[in-house]
Parts: C-alpha cells; structure tokens; sequence
C-alpha cells in the first residue's frame, strides 16, 4: 500500500521505509519556530531542561509580529526575552521591527522553508507552509523548547483527507473563498487531527499565494496539516529562494485516504463567514445587508502582494465609506516594499485607508484595530470567534480581500460586481 504526502515526509523524518495512520514517531525536524507570545514561555521551558545551546542556530527562527511595535510595557518585555535568547543563542534567523514580517508570510518568503521540510510552530497557523509540500504543524510552547533542544518530536501520523477540487474560479473568487467554502462543507471538526491534501485541476490553475491562504485555514477544519504536492507553481516560486537543497515527496497513487471529497467551484461565489465560526458560511449574494464599522485587509492568510493587488483594484479611484475604518496590512515588509513600488500604498491612502507595519495586530485583538461593543468588521483573517478581534459583542466577518475591499467602499457587504 502506497502513502500520502503526509506520510511520505513523516517517514523519511522518522527513518523508516513506511508508516501508517495512528502509528507514533519520533522525526527530526527542519525548522523549529515561535513568536513573540509564545517564544518567551518555550525560553523557560528549554532553560528548565538543563540544555545550554539550541540543536542548530541555523535551525531555529523567532519572529516579533504579534504585538509590534510593541503596544504596551507587558509586549516589549516578552520582546527583550526573545531577543536576547536570540543572541545568546547566535541564532541566524531572528526577526525584530523594520526587517521582519508575519511569520507565516516571512519564512516562505526568505528561503527558510522549502518543500518536504518538517516545520514545527508555537503558533497554529503553523500549517501554513504545507503549500511547499512540507509537513508543517503548530505545537505547544513546551513540545516547542524540547525540539529546539534536540532538533526532534514525537507524533502521532495522521489520516489523509484528499480534497479534490474541480472547474474554473469566477472573477473575484480566490484561495481563500475555497477554503471557507470548505471549512463551510465538513465543519470546524471535519478534519480533526487528520491531514488534508488539496488536489485538482483547480489546485494546479491556483497561485502559490492562494495556496499559502488555504493551507493556512487547514487548523480552522481541525487539520493538524493542509499539503499541497509540489508542481512547477511550487518550482517556480521556491527557486531563488531556497536557501538548502530540498527534496519533493509526491503522494503515491495507491495511498490509503481516509475520505476523499469532490469539489466542483465553477459557480462558487465568494464567501463569507458569518460569526462566530469560520464555518458558518454563505456566498456573498446571501449575506444580506450587513452594516460594517472596520474592514482589515493582511494577516498571515491573505497579507501577500497578490492579495493586496485585489484590494487596489477594488479601492482604485474609489474612497472608504466615511463610516469605515480601513485598515490594510501587508505581510512582510518585501510586500510592503513591493506594494509601494507598483503604486498600491498609494492608491490605498488615496483612498482613505490606513496602512500598517507588518503584523498580527488586529487578527488576535492585539492591537492596530480592536473593536468595541457592537462593531461589526469584515477580516481577510482567519478566525472570528467571539471576541477574537475585542470585544465579546464585537462580530468579525471572514472574506477573501475583494469582499473586504468592496465592503470598506460600499460601507457593508456585497459582492464587489456590485460597486
């Protein structure tokens, strides 16, 4: 019996000619990553080990993004833990304020992941990189300082759930309206500590930016990984980049899936997630008049250069509602320097939006955009639990940037055919 990508990747890490679903392994691991809010707690844990230096400098990459530039006396001080360890380790790839960016959007980005890597996180949307065709999950901060002790963890592999998806994407509907559409299909739990390959003639015609967005979303299914196999899209956007040699794990024909679902998008409208799951989904055509206060527009779902180019063709020659706070993040700083260089910033604060530094910001009501009691907010992020942007009586609608984009002009949801 032949093995899924998941498999494949498990088995090479763990040394073995084969393994099976429900099967526990201990894998070496490629990249070992935390962040501003949860580095500080795996530091302590990995001092309590009694281990003096990180398994490989080059190895491990800390990334400040969720609370900065620091918001408050409590965040830089988390900040000074990570930097600090950070030099005493020697870490090579250690990103602070003005060369950094949102970690998900950063490390693809510089070369640091590549495919068929094991990417461990202390962040769940670690999941993100599967669109290299790496294996790439969030962990505990704990399981996150014993992996950057010893460069290895325990895992239980995972089921697959090929997801196949079939027709040609209509006008304003991208990555991220078929992972909603998804999500809205098998449920928060419909995957839970599965794998998902995504596949297709669909998949194949999709950008590597609509990938990131979708691989990205896999944890909001329950997915301990969303895979995407690598084709000359994936080829493409890693040369150049990759800063080690890598090594492609293609699914085999006969792998043993534990579900496979067909997805025909031909007529899939863009969707929205109406609060408080990203599960609760209707196309934007049923969203009905839904007044909005604040539109965010970046996060490590769709902060990238492709995603803000949908905005400025929305926002091009247009103004924000007067009753809408407009806020547009790009995802690293390249995307920010990008953005400028093609005139996007520009047509942003032309019409009326704010642009942000890279980061987390608003996406976890950290900062650069919390909302208040009552405000509604339309989010290209990628969760809008109660309370997930302020407020518990705040709601956060989940679209892709053209629906985020359309509604910050037209001051509530609609579909951007409408403007």
């Amino acid at each position: 019996m032949g093995m899924t990508l998941a498999e494949k990747i498990l088995a090479a890490h763990a040394g073995l000619d084969q393994v099976h679903p429900g099967q526990f392994v201990e894998v070496d691991v490629d990249i070992v990553l935390a962040n501003d809010i949860t580095a500080p707690i795996a530091i302590r844990e990995f001092e309590k080990l009694g281990v003096t230096r990180v398994f490989d400098p080059d190895r491990v990459v800390l990334v400040a993004d969720h609370f900065v530039p620091n918001k408050d006396i409590l965040s830089a001080e988390q900040c000074v833990q990570m930097r600090q360890f950070a030099r005493a380790q020697g870490l090579a790839h250690y990103f602070d304020v003005g060369r950094m960016g949102i970690e998900h959007v950063l490390l693809p980005e510089q070369g640091l992941v590549v495919p068929g890597d094991v990417v461990v996180g202390a962040d769940s949307h670690t999941c993100t990189y599967g669109a290299l065709g790496a294996f790439a999950t969030g962990m505990g901060s704990t399981d996150i300082a014993v992996a950057m002790a010893t460069g290895r963890i325990w895992m239980r592999v995972p089921e697959t759930i090929r997801i196949v998806y079939h027709g040609t994407l209509r006008p304003w509907v991208g990555g991220k309206d078929l992972i909603l559409y998804t999500i809205g299909q098998i449920g928060v739990n419909g995957a839970n500590y599965k794998a998902i390959e995504f596949a297709g003639p669909t998949i194949d015609a999709l950008s590597m930016d609509g990938r990131f967005t979708m691989a990205n979303m896999a944890i909001e299914a329950g997915a301990k990984a969303g895979l995407f196999a690598v084709d000359e899209t994936t080829r493409a956007y890693v040369e150049g980049r990759a800063r080690r040699p890598y090594r492609v794990y293609p699914p085999d024909r006969d792998a043993n899936y534990a579900q496979i679902i067909q997805i025909d998008v031909s007529d899939l409208e863009p969707q929205v997630a109406f609060p408080h799951l990203p599960s609760n989904i209707r196309p934007v055509s049923q969203a009905g008049e839904v007044p909005v206060d604040q539109v965010v527009i970046g996060s490590c779902t769709n902060g990238r250069l492709e995603d803000l180019r949908v905005a400025a063709e929305i926002l091009r020659g247009r103004r924000v509602h007067p009753a809408v706070r407009c806020i547009i993040i790009p995802g690293s700083q390249q995307v920010y320097l990008d953005s400028l260089r093609e005139g996007l910033i520009e047509v942003f604060l032309t019409a009326g939006a704010a642009v942000s530094t890279p980061t987390c910001g608003p996406c976890l009501g950290g900062h650069m955009g919390v909302l208040a009691a009552g405000e509604r907010a339309v989010s290209t992020t990628n969760r809008n639990f109660r309370g997930r942007m302020g407020h518990p009586e705040s709601q956060v609608y989940l679209a892709g940037p053209a629906v985020a984009a359309a509604a910050a002009v037209a001051g509530q949801i609609i579909h951007p055919d409408h403007l």
